[in-house]
């Protein structure tokens, strides 16, 4: 970007809370690709992605520029990149806007490209995670290889698993109830065994692939051969967690200011998370617990929605293209530049060490970095840290190897006959979900009118159109 046009933009961009990060463009006939991610700005990035830059340029013969949308404004400011049909190369997208973006014609299509250009990238990611990216059977963005199966962890805090005995091989809902109530009588009225907020993932709808981006209420099991949209909040199963979530917020289990708080408090004695064996001691530093138990209650099951958890598209309007693809093919082959997009510049923010039995490993010098991991690219070539085991990625390997598709594996709805219905539907859950979700609400007053009101907006059209289109993808699969 030539210093004039900075200083007529400048203002406006700083305005909008986004930090373009310029300092790579050289007027030297050298592509710079622009590749936008989410994260938040550190001081002398624009040293540090000179460095990365160069690295890049050292391989392939192109530069980056990596323009950084901060976490609270990105969904805006990606919006108006895609509506105003401003210029990029790369966009980190996933399946909250993907459908919608690509639905805009925002992005290329690199189903003939990707064998053609980046065949090592073709070869290295696994089919069902293409397939999973496919709309109208075209690939329109590189997904990350990553942890792209669900698998579900109780953490349970050591010091109250032998307090209270607790049972590392119990799972489900009412095996909780039981240990929650008799922590609860224990620890008194003042401690509460689930701490939640707005932000917490409670695992509710986790045998529904629901179809729908940030829409949980219409959804098909995810072992249902048959394939059938139902309404899953008239289901029996979501109808017996969302009661046992409402009992414990009534109870004193859940901390009462649950749906008023974005995070919930830390040194928490449990929580439900998608994660891997190895990552637990991770949770508990960031918890303030001296060790968690990990205990396997979920998956590993892939879906569309989890594979969809982080990709990167090439902008339908990039004159670089088939550079951009190069791009991505290194950052997901070449474990350098992969180290360096996952903790920084070494000497600066990190450095290689070698440990007795395991071999070369990462000591992280400085965490602030600007870029964020797991938008990026393949983890499984990321040297791990000093502070977790050899084993760490290849425990996520592992989990995804043994990974069970949901019946609903490489399908994504076409949301245009039903725009309208779905956004005003989509609007009276989401004043509600919260309440519902962490049990502020009582499910058996509250859904039955959350029902008629978005039936009264179209929320059964929205399910015959859904089905509709199950069954014609399914069938053309046959």
């Amino acid at each position: 970007m030539k210093k004039r046009m900075t200083k007529l933009v400048g203002v406006a961009v700083l305005a909008l809370g986004i930090f373009v990060l310029s300092g790579c463009g050289r007027d030297d006939g050298v592509p710079t690709l622009i590749w936008w991610q989410i994260g938040t700005r550190q001081m002398n990035f624009a040293h540090d992605q000179r460095v990365i830059s160069d690295y890049i340029y050292s391989q392939i013969g192109v530069r980056v520029e990596f323009r950084i949308a901060g976490w609270a404004e990105a969904s805006a400011r990606f919006n108006t990149l895609i509506n105003a049909g401003e210029y990029f190369d790369i966009l980190f997208t996933d399946a909250s806007n993907y459908n919608q973006y690509a639905a805009l014609g925002a992005f290329a299509d690199l189903t003939d490209l990707i064998p053609e250009v980046a065949p090592e990238l073709w070869d290295l990611i696994p089919d069902v995670l293409w397939d999973a990216v496919r709309i109208n059977g075209r690939i329109l963005s590189v997904p990350t290889y990553k942890d792209s199966s669900i698998t579900g962890f109780y953490l349970w805090d050591s010091a109250f698993v032998e307090r209270y005995d607790i049972d590392l091989t119990g799972t489900g809902w009412t095996f909780l109830d039981e240990v929650f109530r008799r922590v609860k009588e224990g620890e008194g009225p003042r401690f509460f065994p689930l701490s939640l907020s707005r932000s917490s993932v409670t695992w509710v709808f986790n045998y529904y692939d629901c179809l729908l981006a940030n829409f949980p209420p219409i959804g098909v099991r995810v072992d249902d051969e048959d394939r059938r949209v139902v309404l899953t909040l008239e289901q029996p199963d979501i109808l017996e967690a969302l009661r046992y979530f409402r009992r414990w917020f009534v109870d004193g289990i859940i901390n009462p200011d649950a749906n008023l708080i974005h995070e919930p408090p830390t040194g928490v004695m449990f929580m439900m998370v998608q994660a891997w064996p190895s990552i637990a001691p991770i949770f508990a530093s960031m918890q303030g617990v001296e060790r968690f138990e990990p205990v396997q209650f979920f998956g590993p099951l892939y879906t569309t929605a989890s594979i969809q958890g982080s990709m990167n598209a090439i902008s339908v309007n990039s004159r670089h293209p088939e550079e951009a693809l190069r791009l991505l093919q290194l950052v997901n082959t070449d474990p350098k530049l992969r180290d360096m997009l996952a903790y920084g510049i070494e000497g600066r923010h990190f450095e290689y060490v070698y440990i007795e039995g395991r071999g070369r490993a990462v000591h992280v010098i400085n965490p602030s970095w600007s870029l964020t991991n797991y938008q990026q690219g393949n983890h499984f070539i990321i040297t791990p840290t000093d502070a977790v085991p050899a084993t760490f990625w290849d425990e996520v390997r592992h989990q995804n190897e043994i990974a069970v598709p949901s019946v609903m594996m490489g399908f994504m709805m076409n949301i245009a006959p039903v725009m309208i219905e779905l956004t005003n539907a989509r609007m009276i859950w989401e004043r509600h979900a919260t309440d519902i979700m962490v049990g502020a609400a009582d499910p058996d007053v509250i859904l039955p009118r959350i029902i008629e009101e978005m039936r009264a907006v179209g929320l059964d059209r929205i399910m015959e159109e859904a089905q509709r289109q199950v069954d014609a993808f399914f069938e053309r699969q046959r």
